[in-house]
């Protein structure tokens, strides 16, 4: 959450729009209720390159909710109800990697498109946003545990050993440039992106 006078929610009492398959709201209800019955809902990631073509990636802390202790290619996450999506880019870049508008002029990423994954764990309508930051990166909330910046042979070797999330892989890795033709990411079974 941004920073405001209200008291921080625990995330699981945080709420969400529920969305139909055209991204309009059915009803806002809390986390803990999207997660447990995998409803429809808005999310945002923002893929982030250093200016030498490098990839920030991040391993997620062992408290989330989904995923816990996985990779990721992206600082994104679940967009608030009522939160633009803008803005909940921003917060999630300051969030995961403490890149921010004080210390980072990088902390307006550009809007690359939309993308849609579904699995058995999460069906999310994700805004996917690019931006080019040299860090430094650090974990600001507890939601991740490490931060790595990688080039494609050291991101293909790490996807080979530890685990990737899914929707990160199929709706970020292709907007990555130099990066789209890694294979030796570990997939779930059970996972189907769409663009």
């Amino acid at each position: 959450m941004a920073a405001t006078d209200e008291p921080t929610r625990v995330a699981s009492e945080e709420l969400v729009e529920w969305v139909d398959e055209d991204d309009r709201v059915i009803a806002i209800v809390p986390r803990a209720r999207m997660r447990a019955e995998n409803l429809l809902h808005r999310s945002v990631a923002v893929i982030v390159t250093t200016s030498d073509g490098r990839l920030v990636v991040q391993r997620r802390s062992t408290d989330k909710d989904l995923f816990p202790g996985w990779w990721d290619i992206g600082a994104g996450g679940v967009v608030t109800a009522g939160e633009d999506r803008a803005s909940a880019a921003r917060r999630e870049l300051a969030e995961e990697l403490g890149v921010d508008g004080v210390d980072d002029v990088d902390a307006n990423p550009s809007f690359v498109g939309v993308g849609r994954h579904d699995d058995d764990h999460a069906r999310e309508i994700c805004w996917i946003y690019r931006t080019v930051s040299d860090g430094p990166f650090r974990a600001i909330d507890g939601e991740v545990s490490e931060i790595r910046v990688v080039d494609t042979e050291e991101f293909a070797a790490l996807s080979a050993e530890v685990p990737f999330l899914p929707g990160s892989v199929a709706l970020l890795l292709p907007h990555v440039p130099g990066f789209a033709t890694v294979t030796a990411v570990r997939r779930r079974p059970g996972t189907t992106p769409t663009m």
